[in-house]
């Protein structure tokens, strides 16, 4: 009964959130049921009672302020330098900058906003077709949730119980994977239509540009030397090596050497045990506030005011998704829905495999529906107890359902970046849908590899958790 409530608030076009804590509360006043009207407030506030929740809006504050402050410009001019030098350029640049921007903002959405905006304008002036650029950019906009951090990852977190710093390190490799493959088909669309290079060659720019990946690189790995070989002070070694880093951006110059450490600073905190996830988040913050405000001067008090109440708007919805998804997950518990289709499902199937290709066509499917808050909220009581009955690990778990979601939100009729894109290139909703259908083969190969290859998740949490 609960089940036909919600699926008849979603055919009258009733918001998911909605949908859900105002089925509960029928069910509740309609059935046999001795609860009190009241536990639906009660749940919901205790479903947002989460201190792993304290990172969402820090998360997407971090987001707004690099998106404000100029500094997806910079990651663009950097991307430009190191690949835009290739056959089909300014595709490879495409993937580039979103994996970096992917280490600040967290959510497909803010990368297809912050960067497709620069991208597709750059693209279309350079002769690209709109298509092929929205393509690219909509399909590069899916590592931003997968490459951390990343706000699905601290939802998925808080709902299953498993650690947030060991999803963001299971992100890492698939990540990268998922920019190879894309950097592939790009290629292949560049010797197709015989494209050249978008920009002359420069060894003075490319130098300076793997400068910056060297510093990027060897920074955190000089630290680690500091601390644990030579037994220097772990705060006072962190500090040095910031004011250096400061230093060597004054001297040199660059275009983007502190934005791209914001990711390093975030991992190497949160392995090393400096700072929790949650702080994690407050630290990007500050460090994002430090590059606007003082270093680069790109931020006024006007923008971040501005900035704070859109993150305010992002924040309120996406936690009134996760309260009335406890007392919706809740319910389906108490119900015994969640226990009926995990009977059902291992009586059909006890080989993991096949799960996980089910799950795999299901979350597809939700994710065409539902926004990626929402839909987590909803599947991780139903699918998480069959995965780990099964034998599947609940942070690969984690990753395949992310990334299946983000796949949603390319797909009509709910996918979120194909409304952003479409209005960003101003080309209508279906000639956005065609245009991003080639790019779900790299996409969808991705998924394949990381479903079916956990290993590639997992061997980095384990190294470190």
């Amino acid at each position: 009964m609960l089940k036909i409530i919600f699926l008849f608030f979603m055919a009258g076009g009733i918001p998911v959130a909605v949908a859900m804590a105002g089925a509960s509360l029928v069910y509740i006043l309609v059935s046999d049921s001795t609860l009190p009207p009241f536990v639906v407030i009660h749940r919901m506030v205790s479903g947002i009672d989460s201190f792993p929740l304290l990172a969402v809006p820090f998360f997407i504050l971090a987001g707004n302020l690099m998106n404000n402050a100029g500094i997806t410009t910079r990651i663009y001019n950097f991307a430009l330098a190191l690949v835009g030098w290739l056959k089909g350029g300014l595709g490879h640049v495409n993937v580039l900058g979103s994996v970096i921007f992917a280490g600040m903002s967290g959510t497909a959405i803010a990368d297809a906003a912050g960067l497709g905006t620069i991208e597709i304008k750059a693209m279309k002036e350079h002769g690209y077709s709109t298509e092929f650029a929205v393509g690219v950019t909509a399909a590069s906009a899916t590592l931003g949730p997968i490459i951390p951090p990343s706000l699905p990852f601290v939802i998925y977190g808080m709902m299953a119980n498993v650690s947030v710093g060991a999803l963001f390190l299971a992100g890492l490799l698939p990540g990268v994977m998922m920019a190879v493959l894309m950097m592939l088909t790009v290629a292949y669309y560049a010797h197709k239509n015989k494209w050249g290079a978008d920009v002359k060659f420069s060894r003075t720019r490319l130098f300076k540009a793997l400068m910056e990946l060297v510093v990027v690189i060897g920074w955190p790995m000089l630290l680690w030397l500091l601390v644990a070989k030579l037994g220097t002070p772990p705060q006072l070694t962190v500090f040095a090596g910031l004011a250096s880093l400061f230093v060597l951006d004054k001297i040199f110059s660059f275009e983007a050497l502190l934005p791209i450490m914001t990711p390093v600073l975030l991992i190497g905190g949160m392995t090393t045990g400096l700072f929790t996830p949650t702080e994690g988040a407050i630290a990007a913050c500050v460090w994002a506030m430090i590059l606007g405000f003082a270093w680069y001067r790109t931020l006024s008090w006007k923008m971040f005011i501005k900035v704070c109440l859109d993150t305010i708007e992002t924040t309120s919805t996406v936690l009134f998704i996760v309260a009335a998804a406890s007392i919706f997950g809740w319910m389906l518990t108490a119900t015994g829905v969640t226990t009926d289709i995990a009977a059902w499902v291992l009586s059909f199937t006890k080989e993991a495999w096949v799960f996980l290709l089910l799950a795999n066509l299901l979350m597809l499917f939700v994710g065409c529906f539902l926004e990626p808050t929402a839909a987590i909220t909803i599947l991780v009581p139903i699918l998480l107890p069959i995965a780990t009955q099964l034998g599947v690990d609940p942070i690969h778990f984690g990753l395949v359902m992310v990334l299946n979601l983000m796949i949603g939100l390319l797909h009509p009729p709910m996918g979120m970046v194909l409304f952003v894109l479409a209005r960003v290139a101003g080309l209508s909703f279906e000639r956005t849908t065609m245009a991003i259908l080639p790019w779900l083969v790299p996409l969808l190969l991705s998924l394949g590899l990381i479903t079916y290859m956990p290993k590639l998740v997992l061997w980095l949490p384990k190294m470190f958790y």
